[in-house]
């Protein structure tokens, strides 16, 4: 299980090199950014990075040869994906503070929820899509959360008034013990279904 783990980490060895100068990048340029979508960019970064090259080299093919369960492989995706997007974002934390660039630690609660929520959507797709489409998928995916959510949260605020009175009356530790026990339910739902549909799937 370590070595599925830690495979995703050895193949993007190119892009790994790239990561701190990506994040830099949004330290320096990214004032009109809000930190916790940085935060959510970064901690995605490693783990859509690893289905993009799994499908490039096909590497599912390879696994699936060595003494590997697909239970395990699917697993090492999901485990590997939370180990991934905590060390990214102590990384991101350290460079936007080395660069002063300012955040919070509600910035971080809220990427690191948005990060479970994006990879419960996407993952089990990974598993559905042909060859050739799953980076495709992951770029139209990020830049229709992008652009759908805060929209989506505004309409929800504006016409919803019951549902956001109920919200804003919530404490805040209630509210963030809410949106962890959602966030990662739905991750955890979403880890059965791929380990479902990839069970099925004839490669």
């Amino acid at each position: 299980m370590f070595n599925l783990i830690r495979k995703d980490l050895v193949i993007q060895k190119s892009q790994i090199l790239l990561f701190i100068p990506f994040i830099m990048f949004f330290a320096i340029f990214g004032d009109h950014m809000s930190p916790f979508f940085i935060f959510l960019i970064t901690s995605l970064y490693i783990p859509l990075n690893g289905y993009i090259y799994d499908e490039q080299v096909e590497s599912n093919i390879l696994l699936n040869s060595l003494p590997y369960r697909r239970k395990e492989i699917v697993a090492a995706k999901y485990i590997g994906s939370v180990v991934y997007m905590f060390l990214s974002i102590v990384i991101a934390s350290i460079i936007l503070y080395l660069f002063n660039f300012d955040f919070t630690l509600q910035d971080i609660a809220i990427a690191t929820g948005l990060f479970f929520l994006f990879t419960a959507i996407a993952f089990p797709f990974f598993y559905i899509l042909k060859p050739g489409y799953v980076g495709v998928a992951a770029l139209i995916g990020m830049v229709v959360f992008a652009v759908v959510l805060p929209p989506a949260l505004r309409f929800l605020a504006e016409h919803l008034t019951a549902i956001t009175e109920f919200i804003t009356s919530l404490s805040t530790a209630t509210l963030y013990l809410s949106g962890a026990v959602i966030s990662i339910s739905l991750f955890l739902i979403s880890w059965l279904v791929s380990q479902t549909i990839y069970q099925r799937k004839v490669l």
